[in-house]
């Protein structure tokens, strides 16, 4: 029996970093043992808010597919693909956008979230609102059975199932409708309590050092309220907390929410704790991406293979669809 399909991308702006890592790279490789996976690197997407640099984009493309083997991503179980190298994205998107409502998309409430948060960036673009239809285009011409997403993004795979639903009325059942995969993704916060995000300088990216991780985590903030060693804390409005719950263990972890809230241990050494068992899980994927780092030959290989393998399928795809609407 086929595997069912799934389908799941990341925008090229910048480097990987551990809130990539927890929030959808470890479920991808837990993903692939299931399912059939397409995923991609998609930088039409990003085009959508760096369009005024976008030679930017390429510069990470490469390094987001290190990043995906150095995790466990395996090229010879999943496709991974540039989203621009299949060009039957730009023909599928611009049929869908002919029957998709102005509405749905300005009641997309993401539309209205990253207007508020890019509000220093000139996204009021065709392109902008309509970065939906694109994404229902790319999920569709796999004919993805689901697509993982955390809670936060259920609303995009929600148009998506809208879209095909309409699609297969207008012109007969042609595209599965594509099931919400809500995944666990780990609230791990930046170094300052944010998100962590390049744009705010407080992540720990894939690529940093070893010295420069020790640093990072060393200057983390812990409880606002704990200002002395002998003050009590807690660990729940402890930034370094949630860490602890992925890299410690379960033992340790008790001994913090026992312990921090009467002062039995301080912040520092808590911070020396969780730093070297960061640093020892990390210590696999630097070996490895150091390892891919020396072949970038080989990872050019590796994609263009996974944009072939992608545009076999999309062709077949359109073919489909330009015979249902006459074309």
């Amino acid at each position: 029996m086929e595997r069912k399909r799934i389908l799941s991308g990341m925008r090229p702006t910048g480097k990987l970093h551990l809130g990539n890592l927890h929030g959808a790279l470890m479920n991808w490789k837990e993903l692939q043992k299931d399912y059939q996976c397409f995923f991609f690197i998609a930088d039409w997407h990003a085009l959508t808010t760096e369009y005024k640099e976008p030679k930017a984009i390429h510069e990470y493309i490469l390094d987001m597919v290190i990043d995906w083997m150095s995790v466990g991503l395996d090229p010879e179980v999943s496709t991974f693909f540039l989203q621009s190298a299949v060009k039957e994205h730009a023909e599928l998107h611009l049929i869908l956008s002919m029957i998709t409502p102005l509405s749905w998309l300005e009641r997309n409430p993401t539309y209205k979230e990253q207007q508020q948060e890019l509000e220093n960036k000139e996204i009021g673009t065709y392109g902008f609102i309509g970065y939906p239809v694109l994404q229902a285009a790319d999920i569709m011409m796999y004919k993805a059975h689901a697509v993982p997403v955390g809670i936060d993004q259920a609303p995009h795979v929600e148009l998506t199932r809208e879209i095909a639903r309409r699609f297969n009325f207008l012109y007969g059942e042609v595209f599965p409708v594509p099931d919400t995969l809500l995944t666990e993704t780990s609230k791990l916060t930046g170094l300052d309590g944010r998100k962590m995000s390049k744009s705010y300088n407080n992540a720990v990216f894939l690529d940093d050092s070893i010295e420069e991780i020790r640093h990072k985590l060393s200057q983390m903030v812990t409880d606002p309220q704990r200002a002395r060693r002998q003050d009590p804390g807690n660990p729940e409005v402890c930034i370094l907390f949630p860490f602890h719950k992925i890299y410690s263990p379960q033992e340790r972890i008790d001994e913090i929410e026992r312990e921090c809230p009467r002062a039995g241990i301080g912040c520092v050494d808590c911070k020396k704790w969780l730093i070297e068992k960061v640093l020892d899980a990390l210590k696999p994927i630097k070996e490895k991406r150091e390892y891919w780092t020396q072949r970038l030959p080989e990872v050019r290989s590796i994609l263009k293979a996974g944009n072939d393998r992608a545009r076999t399928f999309a062709l077949n795809t359109m073919e489909e669809v330009r015979q249902v609407i006459g074309f």
